[in-house]
């Protein structure tokens, strides 16, 4: 095997943020954008590939799921890398690696920055407290996604930290406004002065535990880690009393078992799960996972219904919806 080179047309795209990575790119010609969150405000950030560029090296070496999105916006063609083939690659080429080395310093470097503003620069505060003030920035400013994301984030690297409990009760309190309100909507939250209290305190305690162990079956799932996080995801369904993170636990088992080639089993749970809650929030994702598992077993025409269900359901803005359309398209063709 060696770098083959792909060509893709406009808007078309190279990989989702979220995707497993295991490539590395170099941009030949045309012209790509990499679109992420900005941490410190929230909006897309929409980053230009410059020819002979290098992307998605720090997912694909670290091993972790993308953390932006690569749109073509130009037709264009890139030189696609295994690891192995690019770290074969760069350990010949010294140039290569010091560039990779400024970028990643200039990229540190706005990130800190970034961060600092977040948690009021000039505090000396360790990167725990950091981690969770900035969750509750984004609860304050009524950004719920963000807020969710961050202190579930908290709760992943510092499950037995000094903010846990309060962490898993902002989480609570995040999605039920997020929910009941909407994103940017809602009610002031002063977290400044004091952290608002979840009216349900026995439960909450439970919560707490259960929302633990949630988050770390899905920091497993992201390490690969499939069979552990199955195994932590069945115990929440079979001992844990809080439905929410029970119908959770099920979403997240289908999406084991889809990445770990068990298609039967991963078509059964998500299509239980969406006839017993139809109005499930990731219902497009669920038929989508069930329209790669018919591909995957050469059911074709079940996969291009599905495909063609997800599109109906989804918004165009949404990258599921560009997933779908190109999975849908390669089987058309």
């Amino acid at each position: 095997m060696s770098p083959k080179a792909i060509a893709y047309k406009s808007n078309s795209i190279i990989y989702f943020k979220g995707d497993i990575a295991d490539r590395v790119f170099i941009l030949n010609e045309g012209k790509i954008s990499l679109n992420f969150i900005n941490i410190e405000t929230g909006q897309e950030i929409h980053e230009l590939i410059k020819t002979g560029e290098f992307f998605g090296v720090k997912s694909a070496l670290g091993r972790y799921p993308r953390e932006e999105t690569a749109l073509v916006l130009n037709d264009s063609r890139v030189i696609s890398f295994t690891v192995p083939e690019f770290e074969q690659f760069a350990a010949k080429n010294t140039r290569i690696i010091i560039t990779m080395l400024k970028v990643f310093s200039n990229q540190l470097r706005r990130i800190h920055k970034q961060v600092q503003n977040l948690i009021y620069a000039g505090d000396q505060i360790n990167p725990e407290t950091g981690l969770y003030r900035i969750g509750l920035y984004y609860l304050k400013i009524k950004k719920y996604s963000q807020a969710i994301y961050a202190l579930g984030r908290y709760l992943v690297y510092y499950p037995s930290g000094k903010y846990a409990e309060e962490a898993t009760s902002n989480i609570y309190l995040a999605e039920d406004y997020l929910q009941k309100y909407g994103q940017g909507e809602g009610p002031v939250i002063n977290v400044d002065s004091s952290i608002p209290e979840v009216d349900k305190p026995a439960k909450e305690k439970e919560l707490s535990g259960v929302g633990k162990d949630y988050y770390r079956g899905v920091s497993l799932t992201s390490e690969g880690k499939y069979s552990e996080a199955s195994n932590i995801f069945r115990t929440i369904i079979q001992t844990s009393g809080d439905e929410e993170y029970k119908l959770k636990a099920q979403f997240e088992i289908g999406k084991c078992f889809f990445h770990t080639n068990n298609f039967d089993n991963c078509i059964k749970i998500f299509t239980m799960l969406l006839q017993k809650y139809p109005k499930h929030p990731d219902l497009s994702e669920a038929l989508f996972y069930i329209g790669q598992c018919n591909e995957k077993k050469g059911e074709m025409d079940k996969a291009i219904n599905i495909y063609r269900k997800v599109l109906s359901l989804t918004p165009e803005a949404d990258p599921l919806f560009q997933k779908a359309d190109r999975s849908l398209r390669n089987l058309e063709r």
